[in-house]
């Protein structure tokens, strides 16, 4: 091969490392974020907002769509340390809703790409929710946390509620209505799933059905997330290092 030919070749492997490291980057050379700065690249949260433990008294800050896209604020809902899914804090001492008197980082079910609150009937069509989370931290004293929920137009109508190693599921104010283990130990991953359909709530857990819950009334919606069940009345020290800790690695929504 002559000079002249090694020279060209040389040019051209050059122009071509160039054109690909360019297309890398992206045309306008900024780097794209990367996929653990926000909550919203982990999960599909095109139909929520989530309520955080932050704000005002008795009006919590809510982040709803679009912002909810690029939002993330440590460490009460962030993605966590290894990038695997989504951390919601609400720490004892944290700001509440109006209708609660315990805090929370939580998602509520939205609808029109998060424009409307989402209300459906227990008695028409079928509204599944399916998840997979991990309780990963509780409250002193008091240590109870719920993780996923349906709630209807006036209150919550069943929950997955820790407290200590019991994990149960809840039928309206019967907070102990289904055992579902009495061993469960923080960071253990599980899958739970509820299934809508005429009148009926299916409760599932790890893939085998927990309890079958009779409820036709309308104004349903799911939210996933730490509500956290304790307070500075109630739990100590009143401080943000005593909170309840929820992550979740999947959440999906479906409705026919």
């Amino acid at each position: 091969m002559t000079l002249t030919r090694k020279r060209g070749l040389t040019a051209a492997l050059t122009a071509t490392a160039l054109l690909v490291g360019s297309m890398v980057v992206g045309g306008s050379g900024a780097a794209a974020a990367e996929p653990c700065d926000y909550p919203a690249q982990q999960l599909d949260l095109t139909d929520w907002k989530v309520t955080l433990p932050i704000g005002s008294s008795g009006k919590p800050s809510e982040i709803e769509q679009p912002a909810l896209d690029t939002f993330a604020t440590a460490p009460w809902f962030q993605v966590n340390a290894k990038c695997t899914g989504v951390q919601f804090r609400a720490a004892v001492n944290g700001v509440t809703t109006s209708g609660s008197g315990y805090p929370r980082s939580e998602l509520r079910e939205m609808t029109d790409g998060g424009e409307e609150k989402a209300s459906w009937s227990a008695t028409s069509g079928t509204h599944t929710m399916v998840f997979r989370e991990a309780f990963n931290h509780l409250p002193e004293v008091k240590p109870h946390l719920v993780g996923a929920q349906i709630h209807d137009g006036d209150d919550d109508v069943t929950v997955f509620r820790l407290e200590g190693t019991s994990l149960y599921i809840t039928k309206g104010d019967d907070t102990h209505h289904k055992l579902v283990t009495s061993d469960y130990k923080l960071n253990t991953v599980f899958e739970g799933k509820f299934v809508v359909s005429g009148g009926k709530i299916k409760v599932y857990y790890n893939g085998v059905l927990q309890t079958t819950i009779s409820h036709t009334s309308s104004g349903n919606y799911f939210k996933a997330g730490a509500y956290t069940q304790a307070n500075c009345s109630n739990s100590s020290p009143c401080s943000s290092s005593n909170y309840g800790q929820v992550s979740l690695y999947k959440l999906q929504v479906t409705h026919s």
